[in-house]
């Protein structure tokens, strides 16, 4: 398969799929042209890596995902360990993520919107307290 052939079979932009080439992720065959030459192992893996990157792992935890994947003599703990550190991170990002929304929520709802200069949005984002 080329790399048109593959990106619309694993549904990622042909950019991305370089890109995992060029670090290493994937190996496609090269042909006498130079030319990628994709297997059905490749497209798997893109769509593997496809999959991982859109429940949020970094590109290393994809690295690490798929070394296990392909380790066929890997323990499960290894991989439910490297997802339940993500899961642990995702959880840790929703927290602040929830803090900062009532931060900006007390913000607004203390801000008249009229049109008045004195603005309790402006005030709390440069950390004074209002006159």
């Amino acid at each position: 398969m080329n790399i048109k052939d593959v990106a619309e079979r694993s549904g990622l932009p042909a950019k991305t799929i370089r890109y995992y080439e060029e670090i290493g992720l994937i190996r496609p065959l090269r042909g006498a042209n130079g030319y990628r030459a994709f297997r059905e192992s490749d497209l798997h893996k893109l769509a593997f890596l496809g999959r991982a990157r859109g429940l949020g792992f970094t590109i290393e935890e994809c690295r690490k995902l798929l070394a296990l994947y392909e380790d066929h003599g890997r323990a499960s703990a290894d991989v439910k360990a490297l997802a339940e550190a993500h899961l642990a991170d995702m959880d840790r990002k929703i927290a602040e993520l929830r803090a900062m929304q009532a931060t900006l929520r007390e913000l607004v709802a203390s801000c008249a919107g009229d049109h008045r200069p004195d603005c309790p949005i402006l005030t709390g984002l440069a950390g004074t307290e209002c006159c």
